[in-house]
């Protein structure tokens, strides 16, 4: 299960059906859970931990010190959920003490080749990153939200649930829940219909998010205005109220 071509440091803690493939390097205060996979010329660095069944495939560079020119070594951390696919090439930094101290991803995600993910970010559940999809220090990815490939967001932004950003999009604010983003810098064009389809998503919550959409976007209200008119309909679907809640605790403003 363990290959005796892999350097693991006495200190790391693997838990039992953990695999590791020849010349992975596994680094001191790093935790992984039963069941995860670690490919061959993978390297973990800690303090590192990572739960169940996950995938890291080779040459990824997962727990290593951040890029941040203020970093001066403090033992900041990086946690993973269960049931994580990082193809080959990805590289994920830990956090750093003037941030958060951690970077944080969930469960269920997909982290395609050559994909980053910089420090103290924190990545929901269900999140896809597809090939070269990158993220600066301190960005939020929100649950089932979808990077295509070669999206690059700006550092402090929030990317909203069930969101899709279209390939090399280049985003400098903060992306709504449900909503399509794409282009130099990215402009929000439409709901993702697909993905929320796919998503098993009533029509007529569908409808409702059109609605949403329609005030928000295709209007001149300003977004407290467009608040005021969402607020009626948010008691009877979380949905608007997920929107009111993003709107309202959006700090860099959205993409609109």
């Amino acid at each position: 299960m363990i290959s005796s071509h892999a350097i693991i440091d006495q200190s790391a803690k693997l838990e039992e059906g953990v695999i590791v493939e020849p010349f992975a390097i596994i680094g001191k205060d790093v935790e992984i859970g039963a069941g995860t996979w670690i490919g061959p010329h993978a390297v973990i660095r800690g303090p590192t931990k990572i739960g169940k069944n996950n995938k890291i495939y080779q040459f990824s560079s997962i727990g290593i010190e951040c890029q941040d020119k203020k970093y001066r070594g403090e033992p900041t951390t990086l946690e993973i959920g269960d049931n994580n696919i990082f193809r080959e090439g990805c590289t994920v930094h830990r956090g750093t003490a003037h941030g958060n101290s951690a970077t944080i991803i969930g469960n269920n995600n997909l982290f395609m080749v050559n994909t980053h993910v910089a420090h103290d970010c924190i990545v929901g559940n269900h999140v896809v990153f597809s090939n070269g999809a990158s993220i600066a220090g301190h960005v939020t990815v929100k649950d089932h939200a979808n990077l295509s490939g070669f999206v690059g967001v700006n550092q402090f932004c929030t990317i909203g649930e069930y969101s899709f950003a279209a390939g090399a999009s280049i985003i400098i604010k903060d992306v709504m829940p449900f909503v399509i983003v794409s282009g130099h810098p990215a402009k929000p064009y439409g709901i993702n219909i697909i993905g929320l389809e796919r998503s098993d998503f009533d029509p007529s919550i569908i409808k409702i998010i059109k609605q949403v959409y329609k005030i928000i976007f295709t209007t001149s209200k300003t977004i407290k205005e467009a608040i005021e008119k969402l607020i009626p309909l948010a008691s009877e679907y979380r949905e608007v109220q997920l929107c009111i809640d993003f709107l309202q605790k959006s700090n860099r403003g959205i993409l609109r």
